[in-house]
């Protein structure tokens, strides 16, 4: 459990400096070099990743059972997934589904987050998604009171709501029917 603390520590805590210490934040960009500043962040965050991904797997091969869902909360799990890769994609398709959602890259980590929490009930599972879905929260109720930073992105278009819906859903049917199995080791379905 200490690699999945770790790891959540390292990726939540560098994903969160502009929550707790933006004007911090913009310093070290500004002494480092975007570019490096960057740079650090990446490594930081590859690296927390890296060890929740580990300390997840050891943590599922001797699980802590906080509760038992029932079955059911599995089919609500797979409808509160599907807007998560739509929205994924709206995060750099900008058009009127980003509008509407405002931040789509934080509405679909809160989607997946508590979908996974409401199907999986280990302390890992909590641990994981409950840490995800706390720092979605504070991140997004953070981002009413600071400046946001341009994201990335395709250039407007009418186009790209059509390219985030069906590239979105043909994600999710990936991830249903293979990837997840594949990559996490439990089938959905």
């Amino acid at each position: 459990m200490m690699y999945l603390v770790l790891g959540l520590i390292l990726f939540l805590g560098i994903h969160s400096v502009s929550i707790v210490a933006p004007a911090w934040r913009d310093a070290r960009s500004a002494a480092l070099g975007e570019g490096a500043w960057k740079g650090l962040y990446t490594l930081v965050s590859i690296a927390g990743f890296a060890l929740l991904i580990y300390g997840y797997g050891l943590a599922r091969q001797q699980p802590v059972v906080l509760y038992t869902p029932p079955a059911a909360m599995r089919h609500v799990a797979m409808l509160l997934m599907l807007p998560v890769f739509p929205l994924l994609f709206a995060a750099y398709l900008p058009g009127r589904l980003k509008r509407a959602a405002k931040h789509p890259m934080l509405l679909a980590v809160k989607f997946w987050a508590l979908a996974h929490l409401l199907a999986n009930g280990t302390l890992a599972d909590v641990l994981l998604f409950g840490g995800f879905l706390v720092w979605a929260v504070a991140d997004r109720i953070s981002m009413k009171h600071r400046t946001q930073r341009p994201l990335p992105g395709a250039p407007p278009s009418a186009m790209n709501d059509a390219i985030a819906v069906v590239g979105g859903i043909v994600v999710y049917l990936l991830f249903v029917f293979w990837a997840h199995a594949w990559l996490i080791g439990v089938a959905p379905m």
